[in-house]
């Protein structure tokens, strides 16, 4: 997983509530376990009409917005389905943040162990946000996860809160199995131990 410190980039704005996770990527999206390739059906029927082409009055489908990395929304981002593949499309897509007043539990939590960094905001913050975003281009968002602030375009600084344990993950880039990994050598110790204590157990390679 990518580390996450300091992100500077266009944000994109979805003045939306409840965008739920088959808004997000269509059930019809999840026959792959694989979380690469989605990026292009994130948000596919707001994004396309029913042949296909693109709506071009979808902020995804707009210029600078094509490369936003931040997507600015409104209350319960989300919500739905308990899909992995909705952080997958983000990710996919190229959004590194989330900035939202809240979001469903399950898609937070899946945002975290992908390496997206989901920010809570006050709603009257997140349109100031969203205001700003439409500015375009020259008017980008950064996101300080070391220092815990948003800076907005302005230069003001919004700080943010996060539990310390996914903050640490996030910047170290770590996920489920990465801080697994962190504790490879007590692992192995115990392993050989047990190997000792019980030679006669089998050995599962």
């Amino acid at each position: 997983m990518d580390a996450f410190t300091t992100l500077t980039a266009v944000a994109a704005p979805l003045p939306l509530a409840n965008v739920d996770t088959d808004k997000i990527i269509p059930a019809r999206f999840l026959k792959t376990i694989k979380r690469t390739g989605l990026g292009v059906h994130l948000f596919d029927t707001l994004r396309y009409d029913e042949t296909g082409a693109e709506r071009p009055d979808f902020v995804l489908n707009k210029e600078p917005y094509r490369h936003a990395q931040i997507l600015i929304a409104h209350e319960n981002f989300g919500c739905g389905s308990s899909r992995e593949h909705a952080p997958w499309a983000l990710l996919d897509f190229g959004i590194r943040c989330v900035i939202a007043p809240d979001f469903a539990d399950i898609f937070h939590n899946n945002c975290f162990k992908n390496g997206i960094l989901p920010i809570r905001l006050p709603r009257a913050i997140c349109d100031q946000l969203i205001d700003d975003a439409k500015l375009g281009g020259n008017a980008r968002i950064t996101v300080d996860l070391q220092r815990q602030v948003v800076v907005r375009p302005n230069g003001e600084e919004i700080a943010f809160e996060i539990d310390e344990f996914r903050r640490h993950s996030l910047l170290e880039g770590l996920d489920d199995i990465g801080q697994t990994l962190q504790h490879a050598p007590a692992i192995d110790a115990y392993e050989a131990r047990q190997k000792a204590q019980r030679a006669w157990m089998p050995t599962i390679t």
